[in-house]
């Protein structure tokens, strides 16, 4: 249950919640991180092997081996190529034409290579015997070297052996067996015609009992017991062909070309630098249940499930925001001068700061709330200052700025379409940007009634209340405008009806502004109790339909989603419902209320499951929201995240509102750039090349109501 006795607040004492299944308390969280191999070693890891108490890294220069913490290994003359293990635990390396063991006693004859053979796979059947697949065949050495007939000049790509003696190798010519010193070519008795007879992988699987198998566009196993089973991009492979195939105790790692793939009860696609150094898995080792080591052209990535606490993912995210996201109070995403290296993480005004701090004030109104912690509650009555001197800076009464730094910062000229200008505030102490958006004013006037209701005390609960007395005052006196420092209305800043009625130029704003600007003035008479502002809502609603204008909110939403304004819907719609308990319009508002969550339903957009579950008393997928904020990386650099060549991800006809591709479905959080309220979570390539780390706002705001409104614990 929620902290404080909150009694202001509409939503907090509800049934329905009490039917959510209440999760437990810790779960899996995937964490990268990069392994530091010696100098000597370079960056190409072609194999990893564990062998008894270490692992074993081969890269094209040498073998290097991992025990206590600490690397061994040193550089060899030859550039290797390939290498494999023994059944001794000897590691035997290979170059483009030859064969070598790492200990000097057990050197074999090199194999007679025509002068197009490359060496391209090694296989101990047994300590006698090897395989050597090539461009051009299949050779064993049992003391001598034997060429194998059935497969001459095939590509052999891969061997294996089950449980049962039976030896597979891939080929481009067939998937051959060898079963009581026999040859068979599976493609003429079990395979289907669609492999086109080509084979990249074998691992065994099951205990060693069956045989895995890739091919151009699948994945498949040979069963020992006739259960057969393929998967393709229908059944939830995300790209292929898959070059690495490794068996865990629950499923399958792959390799690709493009990203590593884990298949267990569900599918999980790890690509770009969130995840690995370089796409190109050319090898995988399982460490144990929860590690694995991911060998790559440009190092090791270790991917570890590490257990987890929702609440410890906010207290680390929290970490991050105090460390490099707050600029004088206002937190929102940081620059990095070198992509990817928080090390060089600086801070720099945005266009919208008072939006985005806004938010994080929400995220430490509901943290204080639910948990009675003494830091959120500063963090909030700080977040609140900084909220209040947005308005006091630009010396305008009711006008908070976009942001602002003081007068002997730095600052970047805004790179928005719309002019955007610094300006000194009265005292000279500051500075300050204009053009304030709507987005500013919808933020303040839902975040300032929840920091009222949930953290401040009396004389705070007072400014609270001036302060949105002076903002919709503001509006209101100038006729339903935001009014700048020129004396002309910001860009956005705009709810009168001649615009929102009349104007083809606002029909996409119709219904959003005409939710927030009912919202505003139902805000200000629920905490001023002064009847203009009601009066204000009755013109507005009876003389020009603001009411039956809120059911068009999302109305285009089937020809253009613009993600940046669900903020915009969602927000007013909190205090309307809260302020509106009696109005005979209130069935309107929740009708548009149900528009809306329809229409961002599909988004897999925590916020808005949460914010919808709260305020039409119902679960709207609640259970997706868990997840969702359960998958959210640690890792909050917003790397480049391309997804557009993807097999299980369906393509959209329609483009999106900036005429890029998208899916039919949400890009699966781990797989896309970092998530905030105005992302398009279907767009199938995203992120800034690691040149930004966000806040991690986002997770906190619906984690903290989540827990707040009791979904989970």
């Amino acid at each position: 249950m929620p902290f404080k006795n909150t009694p202001a607040l509409l939503f907090v004492c509800f049934n329905f919640y009490t039917a959510y299944a209440q999760p437990s308390a810790s779960y899996y969280q995937d964490i990268k991180t990069d392994i530091a191999l010696p100098a000597e070693a370079g960056k190409n890891t072609l194999k990893l092997f564990q062998s008894k108490d270490q692992r074993i890294c081969v890269t094209s220069t040498g073998i290097f081996r991992f025990k206590s913490g600490k690397w061994t290994g040193q550089k060899q003359p030859i550039e290797l190529t390939n290498a494999s293990l023994d059944g001794d635990g000897n590691v035997w390396l290979a170059t483009a034409r030859g064969i070598y063991s790492e200990k000097k006693e057990k050197q074999i004859i090199q194999p007679p290579l025509s002068a197009t053979d490359t060496i391209l796979t090694l296989f101990w059947e047994t300590p006698k015997q090897l395989w050597v697949g090539t461009n051009n065949g299949l050779m064993g050495w049992n003391g001598q070297w034997t060429p194998s007939p059935n497969l001459k000049e095939r590509r052999v790509n891969s061997i294996a052996k089950d449980a049962q003696g039976q030896l597979y190798v891939a080929t481009n010519r067939g998937l051959w067996r060898r079963t009581n010193g026999r040859w068979f070519n599976l493609d003429e008795s079990l395979m289907a015609v669609g492999n086109k007879e080509m084979y990249f992988a074998l691992t065994h699987y099951n205990s060693d009992q069956d045989m895995v198998y890739s091919s151009p566009w699948s994945v498949g196993c040979i069963a020992n017991d006739g259960n057969h089973w393929v998967l393709r991009a229908t059944d939830g492979l995300p790209y292929g062909p898959v070059m690495v195939l490794t068996p865990f105790a629950n499923g399958l790692w792959m390799g690709t070309q493009k990203g590593l793939i884990k298949k267990d009860s569900r599918w999980q696609y790890y690509l770009g630098k969130r995840w690995l150094p370089d796409n190109q898995v050319n090898d995988i080792l399982v460490v144990d249940s929860l590690t694995i080591w991911v060998a790559t052209p440009q190092g090791i990535a270790q991917i570890q499930q590490q257990a987890m606490t929702l609440e410890a993912k906010a207290a680390y995210i929290e970490k991050v925001i105090e460390l490099r996201h707050n600029r004088r109070g206002l937190v929102n995403h940081a620059r990095l001068k070198e992509a990817g290296d928080i090390a060089t993480s600086y801070l720099n005004n945005e266009d919208n700061d008072g939006l985005w701090t806004a938010c994080y004030l929400v995220a430490e109104c509901f943290h204080y709330a639910s948990t009675g912690d003494t830091a959120a509650k500063n963090k909030a009555i700080r977040t609140f200052e900084a909220l209040e001197r947005l308005e006091k800076v630009s010396g305008i009464s009711g006008y908070p700025a976009r942001s602002y730094a003081l007068a002997t910062d730095p600052i970047t000229q805004s790179r928005s379409p719309h002019p955007k200008l610094w300006h000194p505030s009265p005292d000279g102490q500051w500075q300050w940007l204009d053009d304030t958006s709507s987005d500013e004013i919808t933020g303040h006037i839902f975040a300032l009634p929840l920091f009222y209701d949930l953290v401040a005390n009396d004389e705070q609960k007072e400014r609270v209340k001036q302060l949105i007395k002076r903002t919709v005052d503001h509006i209101v006196d100038h006729n339903y405008h935001l009014i700048d420092f020129d004396g002309k209305p910001t860009r956005w800043g705009i709810w009168h009806p001649d615009s929102l009625n009349h104007s083809p130029n606002w029909m996409y704003e119709r219904g959003l502004n005409s939710l927030q600007i009912l919202s505003f003035l139902k805000t200000a008479y629920h905490f001023t109790g002064d009847e203009k502002y009601e009066k204000h809502y009755q013109y507005l609603v009876n003389q020009h339909g603001y009411a039956k204008n809120a059911l068009q909110a999302k109305v285009f939403g089937p020809f253009e989603t613009s993600h940046s304004d669900d903020i915009l819907n969602f927000f007013p719609y909190y205090g309307l419902l809260n302020y509106t308990k009696a109005d005979p319009n209130r069935d309107i508002y929740l009708k548009s209320l149900e528009r809306s969550w329809k229409a961002v339903s599909s988004d897999h957009m925590p916020i808005w499951n949460v914010m919808a579950s709260v305020m039409l008393r119902k679960d709207c997928d609640v259970a997706v929201a868990l997840e969702e904020i359960q998958q959210f990386p640690l890792d909050l650099i917003n790397w480049r995240m391309e997804n557009s060549h993807r097999w299980d991800l369906p393509r959209d006809p329609l483009l999106s509102r900036f005429r890029r591709l998208q899916s039919t479905k949400p890009i699966p959080t781990p797989e896309s750039s970092i998530s905030r309220w105005n992302t398009n979570p279907k767009e199938f390539d995203s992120g800034d090349g690691g040149k930004t780390e966000d806040s991690g706002s986002y997770y906190l705001f619906a984690y903290w109501m989540g827990r707040y409104y009791g979904f989970w614990k």
